[in-house]
């Protein structure tokens, strides 16, 4: 008798246990902050780093990962609902390890991009989202080191642009 009511204590304490570990999951979006099928411009993300090219390659990797995402339309300045731009506000190179018998040469590094974006209604002009969101990659230097930065421009862009329209279509967790 003793032994079966100790085995219905294991099975309900242990199934209070499963149970409160699923109490603060939510299913689908908690807060979106754009509604599904908005049209969006994407518009010149600014440079103000003494990096050439990082504009062109961010404003390229949102283009293409809203059309990948589906959640909004891709716009033209006539039509469209939001306008997304922002400014680049800093790229840095950090190292992460060094050459075994070289102490003093850097093997791999942390690129980062931070960029400020801003997300507006165009009709009437009200600000949605004003954040600095920031994207990393580590790079393994080669032969020189602006072959290895260009290599990791792309990754950087499109790991800031995933950010950016997770962040627009799924809000904040």
């Amino acid at each position: 008798m003793i032994h079966r009511i100790s085995i219905w204590y294991v099975l309900f304490f242990s199934l209070l246990v499963l149970a409160s570990g699923c109490a603060n999951y939510r299913l689908g979006v908690v807060k979106p902050l754009i509604p599904a099928g908005y049209s969006i411009q994407v518009g010149l993300f600014q440079n103000t780093t003494i990096h050439p090219g990082l504009s062109e390659s961010v404003n390229a990797s949102i283009r293409r990962e809203l059309q990948r995402d589906g959640t909004f339309e891709l716009a033209n300045s006539n039509n469209c609902d939001l306008q997304l731009t922002g400014r680049i506000t800093s790229y840095q190179r950090s190292p992460v390890s060094f050459r075994p018998k070289d102490t003093l040469s850097v093997r791999d590094f942390i690129v980062e991009l931070s960029t400020q974006v801003i997300a507006s209604e165009k009709p009437s002009g009200k600000l949605l989202v004003d954040r600095v969101i920031t994207s990393r990659t580590t790079v393994r230097l080669g032969d020189d080191l602006a072959s290895a930065e260009r290599q990791a421009l792309p990754l950087l862009s499109n790991d800031l642009a995933k950010s950016i329209v997770a962040l627009l279509a799924e809000g904040e967790w």
